[in-house]
Protein backbone atom coordinates (compact mmCIF):
# COMPACT_ATOMS: atom_id res chain seq x y z
CA UNK A 1 0.00 0.00 0.00
CA UNK A 2 1.21 3.11 -0.62
CA UNK A 3 2.59 5.71 2.13
CA UNK A 4 1.01 8.77 0.38
CA UNK A 5 -2.96 8.37 1.70
CA UNK A 6 -1.39 7.52 5.54
CA UNK A 7 1.50 10.74 5.15
CA UNK A 8 -2.08 12.99 3.89
CA UNK A 9 -4.02 11.51 6.77
CA UNK A 10 -1.56 12.36 9.18
CA UNK A 11 -0.76 16.27 7.85
CA UNK A 12 -4.72 16.54 7.37
CA UNK A 13 -4.88 15.32 11.17
CA UNK A 14 -2.45 18.19 12.30
CA UNK A 15 -4.08 20.96 10.39
CA UNK A 16 -7.71 20.08 11.76
CA UNK A 17 -5.87 19.87 15.38
CA UNK A 18 -5.51 22.89 18.23
CA UNK A 19 -2.47 22.26 17.85
CA UNK A 20 -2.02 24.02 14.24
CA UNK A 21 -2.97 27.83 15.32
CA UNK A 22 0.62 28.18 16.72
CA UNK A 23 2.11 27.35 13.09
CA UNK A 24 -0.72 29.12 11.18
CA UNK A 25 -0.29 31.89 13.36
CA UNK A 26 3.32 32.55 12.44
CA UNK A 27 3.10 31.91 8.72
CA UNK A 28 0.31 34.78 9.03
CA UNK A 29 2.71 36.76 11.21
CA UNK A 30 5.36 36.94 8.46
CA UNK A 31 2.73 37.26 5.48
CA UNK A 32 0.73 40.48 7.13
CA UNK A 33 3.97 41.90 8.76
CA UNK A 34 7.37 40.62 7.88
CA UNK A 35 6.65 40.14 3.96
CA UNK A 36 5.67 43.40 3.87
CA UNK A 37 8.92 44.67 4.39
CA UNK A 38 10.47 42.79 1.70
CA UNK A 39 8.67 43.41 -0.56
CA UNK A 40 9.14 47.42 -0.06
CA UNK A 41 12.77 46.68 0.30
CA UNK A 42 13.50 44.41 -2.62
CA UNK A 43 12.81 44.95 -6.42
CA UNK A 44 11.88 41.17 -7.58
CA UNK A 45 9.45 39.52 -5.07
CA UNK A 46 6.30 38.35 -7.20
CA UNK A 47 7.22 34.66 -6.68
CA UNK A 48 8.51 34.85 -3.09
CA UNK A 49 4.81 36.35 -2.43
CA UNK A 50 2.75 33.65 -4.75
CA UNK A 51 5.02 30.72 -2.72
CA UNK A 52 3.58 32.57 0.77
CA UNK A 53 0.11 32.35 -1.01
CA UNK A 54 -0.02 29.27 -2.07
CA UNK A 55 1.11 27.59 0.84
CA UNK A 56 -1.45 29.09 2.73
CA UNK A 57 -4.23 28.21 0.48
CA UNK A 58 -2.96 24.62 0.75
CA UNK A 59 -2.85 24.68 4.41
CA UNK A 60 -6.85 25.42 3.54
CA UNK A 61 -7.09 22.24 1.79
CA UNK A 62 -5.56 20.28 4.60
CA UNK A 63 -7.65 22.38 7.16
CA UNK A 64 -10.94 21.39 5.61
CA UNK A 65 -13.66 19.12 7.40
CA UNK A 66 -16.19 19.46 4.78
CA UNK A 67 -15.84 18.00 1.25
CA UNK A 68 -17.32 21.34 -0.37
CA UNK A 69 -14.83 23.26 1.88
CA UNK A 70 -12.27 20.85 0.55
CA UNK A 71 -12.81 20.49 -3.19
CA UNK A 72 -13.76 24.69 -3.32
CA UNK A 73 -10.29 25.34 -1.73
CA UNK A 74 -8.56 22.70 -4.65
CA UNK A 75 -10.29 24.38 -7.49
CA UNK A 76 -9.56 27.99 -6.40
CA UNK A 77 -5.56 27.30 -5.73
CA UNK A 78 -5.81 25.26 -9.00
CA UNK A 79 -7.06 28.53 -10.53
CA UNK A 80 -4.63 30.67 -8.53
CA UNK A 81 -1.56 28.60 -9.63
CA UNK A 82 -2.68 28.73 -13.28
CA UNK A 83 -3.19 32.08 -13.45
CA UNK A 84 0.47 33.14 -11.88
CA UNK A 85 2.01 30.86 -14.59
CA UNK A 86 0.32 32.68 -17.46
CA UNK A 87 1.83 35.57 -16.15
CA UNK A 88 5.22 34.84 -15.11
CA UNK A 89 5.57 33.11 -18.70
CA UNK A 90 6.65 35.54 -21.42
CA UNK A 91 3.33 36.22 -23.24
CA UNK A 92 1.39 39.16 -23.55
CA UNK A 93 -1.92 37.77 -21.51
CA UNK A 94 -2.63 38.87 -17.80
CA UNK A 95 -5.33 38.38 -15.98
CA UNK A 96 -4.55 40.80 -12.87
CA UNK A 97 -8.25 41.28 -11.59
CA UNK A 98 -9.03 37.72 -12.09
CA UNK A 99 -5.74 36.97 -10.34
CA UNK A 100 -7.09 39.63 -6.92
CA UNK A 101 -10.81 38.38 -7.04
CA UNK A 102 -9.43 34.25 -7.13
CA UNK A 103 -7.15 35.26 -4.14
CA UNK A 104 -10.11 36.96 -2.07
CA UNK A 105 -12.71 34.39 -3.29
CA UNK A 106 -9.61 31.69 -1.75
CA UNK A 107 -9.26 33.97 1.38
CA UNK A 108 -12.83 34.09 1.85
CA UNK A 109 -12.84 29.90 1.99
CA UNK A 110 -9.79 29.86 4.06
CA UNK A 111 -11.29 32.11 6.86
CA UNK A 112 -14.53 29.83 6.64
CA UNK A 113 -12.49 26.78 7.29
CA UNK A 114 -10.55 28.49 10.10
CA UNK A 115 -14.06 29.99 11.66
CA UNK A 116 -15.66 26.71 12.10
CA UNK A 117 -12.44 24.88 13.34
CA UNK A 118 -11.99 27.93 15.96
CA UNK A 119 -15.72 26.79 17.49
CA UNK A 120 -15.59 22.70 16.92
CA UNK A 121 -16.48 21.01 19.85
CA UNK A 122 -17.33 23.89 22.05
CA UNK A 123 -14.43 24.27 23.92
CA UNK A 124 -12.04 27.40 24.98
CA UNK A 125 -8.79 27.06 25.33
CA UNK A 126 -5.51 29.37 24.53
CA UNK A 127 -5.28 27.85 20.66
CA UNK A 128 -8.78 28.70 20.38
CA UNK A 129 -7.57 32.39 21.06
CA UNK A 130 -4.85 31.93 19.01
CA UNK A 131 -7.27 30.73 16.05
CA UNK A 132 -9.56 33.79 16.54
CA UNK A 133 -6.40 35.73 16.00
CA UNK A 134 -5.58 34.08 12.98
CA UNK A 135 -9.23 35.06 11.33
CA UNK A 136 -8.41 38.11 12.31
CA UNK A 137 -4.97 38.92 10.59
CA UNK A 138 -6.74 36.83 7.32
CA UNK A 139 -9.60 39.37 7.36
CA UNK A 140 -7.12 41.99 7.23
CA UNK A 141 -5.57 40.29 4.39
CA UNK A 142 -8.51 39.99 2.36
CA UNK A 143 -8.99 43.32 2.68
CA UNK A 144 -5.44 43.96 1.02
CA UNK A 145 -6.26 42.33 -1.97
CA UNK A 146 -9.81 43.80 -1.80
CA UNK A 147 -7.76 47.48 -1.95
CA UNK A 148 -5.93 46.22 -4.19
CA UNK A 149 -8.61 44.78 -6.93
CA UNK A 150 -10.45 48.15 -6.72
CA UNK A 151 -7.00 49.78 -7.84
CA UNK A 152 -6.64 48.06 -10.61
CA UNK A 153 -9.97 48.39 -11.93
CA UNK A 154 -10.69 51.90 -11.44
CA UNK A 155 -7.41 53.16 -11.32
CA UNK A 156 -7.08 54.33 -7.29
CA UNK A 157 -8.65 53.23 -4.31
CA UNK A 158 -5.99 54.81 -1.63
CA UNK A 159 -3.59 57.71 -1.83
CA UNK A 160 -1.61 60.00 1.11
CA UNK A 161 1.96 59.54 1.85
CA UNK A 162 3.10 56.60 -0.48
CA UNK A 163 3.43 55.41 -3.67
CA UNK A 164 1.65 53.01 -5.36
CA UNK A 165 3.19 51.53 -9.13
CA UNK A 166 0.08 49.54 -10.17
CA UNK A 167 2.13 45.53 -9.41
CA UNK A 168 2.51 43.36 -6.58
CA UNK A 169 5.14 45.53 -4.96
CA UNK A 170 1.84 47.71 -4.02
CA UNK A 171 1.28 45.23 -1.38
CA UNK A 172 2.92 46.16 1.34
CA UNK A 173 0.90 49.93 0.95
CA UNK A 174 -2.12 48.07 0.58
CA UNK A 175 -1.52 45.51 3.70
CA UNK A 176 -0.40 48.99 6.25
CA UNK A 177 -3.67 50.50 4.96
CA UNK A 178 -5.85 47.62 5.90
CA UNK A 179 -4.12 46.57 9.12
CA UNK A 180 -5.05 50.73 10.17
CA UNK A 181 -8.40 50.14 9.19
CA UNK A 182 -8.89 46.99 11.02
CA UNK A 183 -7.70 48.30 13.50
CA UNK A 184 -9.70 51.52 13.66
CA UNK A 185 -6.13 53.85 14.77
CA UNK A 186 -6.54 55.91 11.81
CA UNK A 187 -3.33 58.03 11.60
CA UNK A 188 -4.73 59.75 8.50
CA UNK A 189 -1.52 59.66 6.03
CA UNK A 190 -3.41 57.24 3.65
CA UNK A 191 -6.86 57.59 2.66
CA UNK A 192 -9.62 55.74 0.50
CA UNK A 193 -9.85 57.86 -2.71
CA UNK A 194 -13.35 56.27 -4.12
CA UNK A 195 -16.89 54.97 -2.42
CA UNK A 196 -15.56 50.84 -2.84
CA UNK A 197 -12.61 51.60 -0.97
CA UNK A 198 -14.09 53.85 1.62
CA UNK A 199 -16.97 50.73 1.99
CA UNK A 200 -14.10 48.61 2.24
CA UNK A 201 -12.35 50.64 4.62
CA UNK A 202 -15.47 50.85 6.74
CA UNK A 203 -16.54 47.15 6.52
CA UNK A 204 -13.07 45.76 7.98
CA UNK A 205 -13.00 49.00 10.58
CA UNK A 206 -16.60 47.84 11.82
CA UNK A 207 -15.53 44.25 11.97
CA UNK A 208 -11.99 45.00 13.72
CA UNK A 209 -14.85 46.54 16.36
CA UNK A 210 -17.06 43.57 16.70
CA UNK A 211 -15.24 40.95 15.95
CA UNK A 212 -13.37 40.76 18.93
CA UNK A 213 -15.93 41.52 21.36
CA UNK A 214 -17.75 38.69 19.81
CA UNK A 215 -15.37 36.31 19.53
CA UNK A 216 -14.64 36.67 23.73
CA UNK A 217 -17.83 37.17 24.36
CA UNK A 218 -18.59 33.36 22.83
CA UNK A 219 -15.32 31.97 24.08
CA UNK A 220 -16.11 33.16 27.04
CA UNK A 221 -19.34 31.46 26.95
CA UNK A 222 -18.42 28.35 26.52
CA UNK A 223 -15.54 27.95 29.03
CA UNK A 224 -18.38 28.94 31.87
CA UNK A 225 -20.10 26.77 30.31
CA UNK A 226 -18.14 23.92 30.82
CA UNK A 227 -16.80 24.98 34.37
Amino acid sequence: MSPVPGYFKKVKQYWTSDNSFISLMLMLLFIVFVLPIIVSRESDTDMLQNIFLVVLFIVGIFSAKKKVHFWLSIVLVSIHVLLRIIRFMDNPFQFLELERIVIILNLGVFILINFKLLFRDQEANVYRIVGAVNVYLSVALMATFAFELVHLYFGTSIAGNLELRGNDSDFAEFMYFSLVSISTVGFGDVHPTNIHAKMISSFVSVFGILYPAIVIAKLVSISTKRD
